[in-house]
């Protein structure tokens, strides 16, 4: 092969290679697959999920009330320390339009139901068997809670542990 050819082989292989990852690029940018990362002022997308007996629950069950929707993990020591504060807001707070929806995140109905027990909980408990909401809503970290307004937006997003009085006041924050 002469010098010429072997030099227009190269040519159109990087030409090849380019096109190609050119392509790639442009299929991840206008892909409608990504998942959408949750803001601030977004509304609240809709799920469904069953509780520890039985019921359904669906965000937009909720609408007209303030929703305090809490992601957790029994194994997550944080979570631990924030269900009882979470427990005792509900109590005060549920009667003022304001409720508490606690999704685990893909853990057997018997380890959530001995942590219910341990930690008497009584606001609605949903698992996320699948993921699909954790995913719905691109959590990462767990706890993670959204405050949900009565119009069913999203005005904060918290990914840390909350201490009691940042409970009351987040729960303040969304009462109707």
């Amino acid at each position: 092969m002469s010098k010429a050819n072997k030099k227009q082989s190269r040519l159109i292989f990087r030409g090849v290679v380019l096109l190609l990852l050119a392509s790639a690029i442009l299929f991840s940018i206008f892909s409608k697959d990504k998942v959408k990362v949750l803001a601030v002022g977004d509304k609240a997308p809709d799920f469904e999920l069953v509780d520890l007996d039985g019921n359904k629950h669906r965000l937009s069950d909720y609408a007209g009330e303030g929703v305090f929707l809490n992601f957790w993990g029994t194994w997550c020591p944080p979570c631990k320390r924030e269900m009882p504060y979470i427990e005792n807001q509900y109590q005060a707070f549920k009667e003022k339009g304001v409720h508490v929806l606690s999704v685990n995140i893909a853990e057997s109905n018997l380890k959530v139901d001995t942590f219910r027990d341990q930690y008497e909980l009584t606001f609605p408990i949903v698992i996320d068997k699948n993921k699909d909401v954790k995913e719905l809503y691109n959590i990462l970290p767990l706890p993670t809670t959204l405050l949900i307004d009565k119009d069913g937006r999203i005005t904060k997003i918290i990914t840390a542990e909350m201490t009691e009085k940042e409970i009351i006041s987040y729960m303040e924050s969304i009462q109707p």
